[in-house]
Formats: structure tokens, C-alpha cells, sequence
């Protein structure tokens, strides 16, 4: 049976999660080498970065970064990441901007629901069994909280997308409108891969909880 968790008590507790495992990374992180003061969006969102190899520290320091950017102010359009040159690129602007936001913090939760995933329960990990269903949960956790975020993505997205935007292109975000057309025909769908990856680990579970019982 689907374990459902609502989202208030997803962002809770993913949060508290993400805070404990923080508090030593934001020591090394949480001011910026040049010594600005960051104050809005597009600054907090300058401070996300890849890693070649993607560590739990490291999703969860973009993760900081990523919500710090969702709370914050946007910078006057003068300093916005795209030209704006009236109130209708301005406000297209600013939905392209939370779409994609959330969409980074998808990703990020992925990597980090991954990483405590366990795709299959083997016989030997019998031993176990309790340490690989408290991973488990954990995976679900982040994955439920990406698709939290991917259903704040598609609205976003559709706000995007509307009709009187259509002729606006902002070519220095271009990334993000092709973002926004691939999630309105349904070649980007991180609702399909997030419900699959929840199927599967379900399986797993099961097949953990199972052992012991089946002697």
C-alpha cells in the first residue's frame, strides 16, 4: 500500500533533514568568497552549482541555495539574468524564473533521493533489513518533495506559456523557455519519472519487510 505523506509534512521533514546534514557544509558555504552581501533571487541562484560527482553535501548545499532564491526578492530588472525592456518581458520573466528554480530543486532531490535508494534487496542484506528500510524511507521523502516541486514547476510553467506571452522571447534565458515548451507538449515529465521511481521502491520495500517473515 502507497504511503501517502502531505506536502506540509513532506517540506517539514525534509527540511529538518536537510537542516541537521547542513550545519557543517554551510560553515564552508555560507558566504561567498567575494564578500558580497546576497540579498536577492538571482543572487542566491548564481551560488548553484554541479558537481562532476554529485555528493549528498553537495545537492544539499544547492538545495540551501535553491530555496534561499525561492524566498527571496528579485533584483530590479536592470540586473535580471534576461533583458528587460517592459512589464510584459518583466512578468513572463519572473514565471520562467520560479519554473525553473523548482525544477533545479528537482533535480537536486532526485540526485539526493538516489543516493538512499536501494534498488534491490538482496538475501544478504537480511541483516540489515531495518538500516535499508530507514534509507528507503528517506528516498521517498525526497522523491515525494520533487514531485511536490514538480507540480509548483507546471503551474509556473503554464503561467509561462500563456497565450499574450507567446511572441515574447527572452533570448538570454532561452534555456528556460525551452524548459517551459517541453514541459507544455510533455517531453520534460519529471511526474512520470519521479511515480516510477516511488513504484519501484515500493517493490523493494516490500521485498524488505518481507524478510524474516517468509521462514
Amino acid at each position: 500500500m502507497e504511503r501517502y505523506i502531505k506536502n506540509a509534512d513532506i517540506q517539514d521533514t525534509v527540511k529538518t533533514f536537510v537542516k541537521t546534514t547542513l550545519v557543517l557544509v554551510l560553515f564552508a558555504v555560507a558566504f561567498p568568497s567575494s564578500g558580497y552581501y546576497v540579498t536577492y533571487k538571482e543572487q542566491y541562484y548564481r551560488l548553484f552549482h554541479l558537481h562532476h560527482i554529485q555528493y549528498p553535501d553537495d545537492s544539499m548545499e544547492n538545495i540551501y541555495w535553491l530555496e534561499k532564491a525561492v524566498k527571496a526578492d528579485f533584483a530590479n530588472p536592470l540586473y535580471a539574468l534576461a533583458l528587460i525592456e517592459n512589464e510584459t518581458q518583466w512578468e513572463k520573466y519572473r514565471y520562467l524564473f520560479y519554473m525553473h528554480i523548482n525544477l533545479k530543486l528537482i533535480e537536486q532531490y532526485l540526485f539526493l533521493g538516489n543516493k538512499w535508494n536501494k534498488r534491490k534487496a538482496y538475501f544478504y542484506n537480511a541483516p540489515w533489513k531495518e538500516q535499508n528500510l530507514e534509507s528507503l524511507e528517506t528516498a521517498e521523502t525526497c522523491y515525494r518533495t520533487a514531485l511536490y516541486y514538480w507540480d509548483e514547476a507546471i503551474a509556473w510553467a503554464e503561467k509561462a506559456n500563456e497565450k499574450r506571452f507567446r511572441w515574447i522571447n527572452l533570448q538570454r534565458v532561452q534555456y528556460w523557455e525551452d524548459e517551459a515548451f517541453r514541459i507544455e507538449e510533455g517531453s520534460l515529465n519529471y511526474g512520470k519519472t519521479i511515480r516510477r521511481e516511488l513504484d519501484l521502491l515500493q517493490k523493494v520495500r516490500e521485498k524488505f519487510e518481507q524478510m524474516g517473515l517468509d521462514k
